[in-house]
């Protein structure tokens, strides 16, 4: 494992120094076409006069409110790991139509609907975490998925999604039950960055009862035919599940000096009672 941190360190020293000096680019997943629906995730957004956080405020939007994005403003706001261009939007309200200025950091990065509720993606905020590899503190970007019914927020959970260099693109998407007791279907949350050495994060959610439950989160980085680490899950209705279960697979390969490789295995079965799942 020590070789194959060694090698993703040197990967982030490089990409790190090829972006010194354009670093203020907007996370890949909040860019949104223009004249394209979206909708609203952070509560309570301000929609502004102008693209500037200190422009009037002309109204405040809730979750799930749909937006009409009209066009997208050059500029840029940060907060935290989070780069959003600002968008002038036009939105519904009862009979009327509004428009204005929305930060994009605001919007949701996905969202599906599915057996009458509503499932929206997006980042929330920049947490300073204790790198667990080296001294210091990283900077930890936390995405959450709201459920909801109509308006109401039904459900909720949040989970990791490494730095802004993994923000490049996302996708979510909605799977089935995977032969999972009780489940009534999944929800698979991706993001992913595009460098050497930068990590993809892959978070499954099972959706049971009107709630939420996060599975253990998997990540995936490689560097072309040099060395690779991946993470998968093997679910019951998958080739070699088992009932009741889901199989936590990890897999690294790494090429030595002599172009020789070395791989390590590991694997955890997780039991599922139909309510919630233990380690085996």
């Amino acid at each position: 494992m020590k070789p194959f941190i060694s090698v993703l360190f040197l990967c982030l020293i490089q990409f790190f120094s090829a972006q010194e000096e354009d670093y203020e680019y907007a996370n890949g997943v909040f860019q949104f076409e223009e004249n394209k629906t979206q909708k609203i995730f952070t509560d309570f957004t301000r929609i502004r006069q102008s693209p500037n956080v200190n422009a009037q405020i002309l109204d405040s939007l809730q979750t799930n409110q749909p937006v009409l994005v009209l066009k997208k403003d050059e500029t840029i706001l940060k907060l935290g790991e989070r780069r959003a261009n600002w968008y002038k939007i036009s939105y519904q309200k009862g009979d009327k139509t509004f428009e204005g200025y929305v930060w994009g950091g605001n919007l949701c990065v996905g969202y599906r609907s599915k057996n009458g509720y509503d499932f929206l993606f997006g980042l929330t905020k920049t947490i300073n975490k204790k790198n667990p590899d080296f001294d210091g503190t990283i900077q930890q970007n936390i995405a959450a998925i709201k459920m909801l019914e109509r308006n109401t927020l039904i459900d909720e959970v949040s989970f990791d999604t490494g730095s802004g260099e993994s923000l490049s693109y996302a996708t979510f998407t909605i799977e089935s039950n995977h032969k999972l007791k009780n489940v009534e279907f999944t929800l698979k949350a991706m993001v992913s960055g595009e460098a050497c050495g930068i990590a993809s994060y892959d978070q499954y959610v099972l959706v049971k009862d009107k709630k939420m439950i996060t599975l253990p989160q998997l990540m995936n980085v490689g560097d072309a035919d040099v060395y690779y680490h991946s993470e998968t899950f093997v679910f019951p209705n998958d080739k070699g599940g088992i009932p009741n279960a889901f199989i936590f697979r990890m897999e690294e390969m790494e090429k030595d000096e002599k172009d020789r490789e070395k791989k390590n295995n590991a694997s955890k079965t997780y039991l599922w009672n139909g309510d919630s799942y233990r380690q085996k």
